[in-house]
């Protein structure tokens, strides 16, 4: 079959003709007809997660799909063929810019029904990482006051609508093209980056979400009331993702090094960082799936692209200035 493989770190996308996949008992093959564009495959094929992401090249990269259930394992209770799912693979398991892809049963969900295929496929990684971020790590309330980074993004698009469906007051970064998007989407408080400080005009926030890492990092931990938390998804990883991951001795004490200035800066100031590596979830994202049915969260599609523009996809995703997310559609 067909897909877009990463052979050498730091190379383009290249197509590839690839072996079917293999469908476990407890697995699901799915027809790929949306593929999600994420900042992550772009981190994935320029190496900067291969200490933590140790992927064997070639690697089929992409985490995001929409489709339709080819065939299931025999030990699948959840679905049957012509089902129409999405999901974020298991991280030992993307591929999803292929025709096909074999995914774990408890990673995919049915589709929103009332979502195309592509807004589908446009939500699996974003809306998990906004999920695990405000729901499960933040625990945003009725009444806090949360910053979300890059509101215009794939993240900080759904992650405002979250914010507002939980009660939370929502400030967000963006440009000033984008103001009026962000605040259709529900952003209390629009701070135009190019122009405006945030640090400067917000202050005593319950958390902040940031996709950006480095000095803006370092910034958000300023305008936190104490106690307040700030999630980064751009990293430094820290020492409590570390032991989460399984990962090495040796491995565990670099990202302990790597995350200690941001941790030592969080110490000083009464608050606290910490670092989120989204996971898959089915269960998640049966619950998303309600709330873009019901209408609390819409997807925000800003580009599509065919099957074979998917090297080009990736460059513009690098490139920036797309709003929302962008999407590979395969016709079949």
């Amino acid at each position: 079959m067909r897909a877009f493989v990463v052979t050498k770190y730091r190379e383009p996308l290249r197509e590839a003709s690839v072996p079917e996949p293999i469908v476990g008992d407890r697995d699901v093959l799915v027809q790929v007809q949306a593929a999600g564009l994420n900042q992550l495959d772009e981190k994935i094929r320029l190496g900067e997660f291969k200490q933590i992401l140790p992927y064997k090249l070639q690697l089929i990269l992409g985490n995001d799909v929409a489709g339709t259930v080819l065939q299931v394992g025999a030990k699948v209770r959840s679905f049957k063929p012509g089902d129409e799912v999405y999901g974020r693979p298991d991280k030992d398991r993307i591929g999803t810019f292929a025709e096909r892809i074999a995914v774990a049963e408890e990673d995919l969900a049915l589709k929103p029904a009332s979502a195309s295929m592509e807004e589908a496929g446009s939500l699996p990684l974003v809306a998990l990482t906004a999920w695990q971020a405000l729901v499960e790590q933040g625990n945003v309330l009725p009444g806090h006051k949360v910053l979300i980074h890059a509101g215009a993004g794939g993240v900080g698009s759904i992650a405002i609508q979250l914010a507002k469906h939980l009660g939370a007051s929502v400030a967000t970064t963006a440009s000033s093209s984008n103001a009026g998007f962000v605040r259709d989407l529900g952003a209390d408080i629009v701070i135009d980056y190019r122009t405006q400080d945030f640090e400067q005009l917000l202050s005593g926030y319950d958390l902040v979400l940031d996709s950006l890492g480095g000095e803006n990092l370092e910034k958000s931990l300023r305008i936190l009331k104490s106690g307040g938390k700030a999630i980064g998804i751009s990293g430094p990883p820290d020492p409590a993702f570390a032991r989460k991951a399984g990962l090495n001795p040796a491995l565990r004490l670099a990202i302990a090094l790597l995350s200690s200035k941001i941790r030592r800066q969080a110490r000083r100031l009464g608050v606290n960082y910490e670092f989120l590596f989204m996971r898959a979830s089915g269960d998640q994202l049966r619950q998303i799936s309600a709330l873009v049915d019901d209408g609390v969260l819409r997807p925000a599609v800003g580009r599509i692209f065919s099957f074979d523009q998917t090297p080009e996809a990736l460059q513009s995703l690098a490139a920036g200035g797309i709003r929302g997310k962008a999407v590979v559609a395969l016709t079949h």
